[in-house]
């Protein structure tokens, strides 16, 4: 659902602002989720795994679809949560738990190392043959799955907006689009620019899995709006998510959308984009 939204900043500075609700896709694997796991699910079908191991901190969004998507596909699942247990569960791990999810949690210090075989080859022990998803669901196959999201859009818009994390979205959107669309990214963490290499590399395991021309675009990453860091907000955030929430009747959060659309009316306050500029801004969920 494409949904413009109308305030006086865009009005004085020229510029359209439309939301794209990806958010109302599906009530648990919400958001640029299902288009991340999409392939990876089909995947894991295909080599014939029945686990699915992925890795989350507690409040993880990935985390809660994960659960779904595997319950929904017939797969059990394993979370990888970052940090020691903390009881009760806070509401996105009991859902995971109540959705067939077994909680494994890992020390922050070995959590740094995920990636490495050693790490694997200690989860592969203890849990036997799994399908690996990565933390945030970002790989190659969540490229393919983020490049479906803007072919559903019937506008013509010049410039595409979406909050970053692993930077998984933000790389489907820029390998589908042309030169013509301006792509920006809003991190949620702090020191975002490490996201350039990530996207890079993700790109590259994209365009050579697919076996593709890389035809890749430009995009900016906008990394003044994180507020901290991952899962950190300041008032000034949170007065600017109840003001909008109250305006647009549109709910967003203050780890990653709130953040992003902040940032895109601060930038527009600042004029930043040319008179006449359609934008588009993706909703990418994380309500929970």
């Amino acid at each position: 659902m494409l949904q413009p939204i109308q305030d006086t900043l865009f009005d004085t500075h020229q510029v359209e602002v439309y939301v794209y609700r990806l958010d109302l896709i599906h009530p648990q694997v919400s958001g640029n989720k299902g288009y991340k796991l999409k392939y990876n699910l089909l995947t894991a079908k295909q080599q014939q795994k029945n686990t699915l191991l992925t890795f989350g901190g507690a409040y993880s969004n990935h985390i809660y679809a994960t659960a779904a998507a595997g319950k929904k596909a017939g797969l059990k699942t394993i979370g990888v949560i970052r940090g020691e247990e903390h009881l009760p569960l806070n509401p996105t791990l009991q859902f995971a738990t109540e959705a067939g999810m077994h909680l494994h949690y890992m020390d922050r210090s070995t959590y740094r190392n995920k990636k490495s075989e050693e790490v694997i080859a200690q989860l592969r022990q203890e849990f036997g043959d799994f399908y690996l998803v990565p933390e945030g669901g970002s790989n190659a196959l969540a490229v393919k799955g983020c490049t479906e999201i803007l072919p559903e859009i019937k506008l013509d818009f010049d410039v595409v907006a979406t909050a970053c994390g692993t930077g998984g979205t933000l790389a489907g959107l820029v390998a589908h689009l042309d030169a013509s669309k301006q792509v920006l990214g809003f991190p949620a963490l702090k020191g975002g620019e490490f996201l350039y290499q990530d996207i890079a590399q993700l790109l590259d395991a994209y365009y050579t899995q697919e076996d593709l021309p890389d035809t890749r675009q430009s995009y900016t990453l906008m990394t003044d709006y994180h507020f901290g860091g991952y899962a950190k907000k300041k008032p000034t955030l949170e007065r600017f998510i109840a003001e909008f929430q109250q305006k647009h009747h549109i709910p967003i959060e203050w780890i990653y959308t709130g953040k992003m659309f902040y940032g895109l009316y601060d930038l527009i306050e600042k004029r930043y984009f040319a008179p006449g500029t359609t934008i588009v801004a993706l909703h990418t969920g994380g309500l929970r």
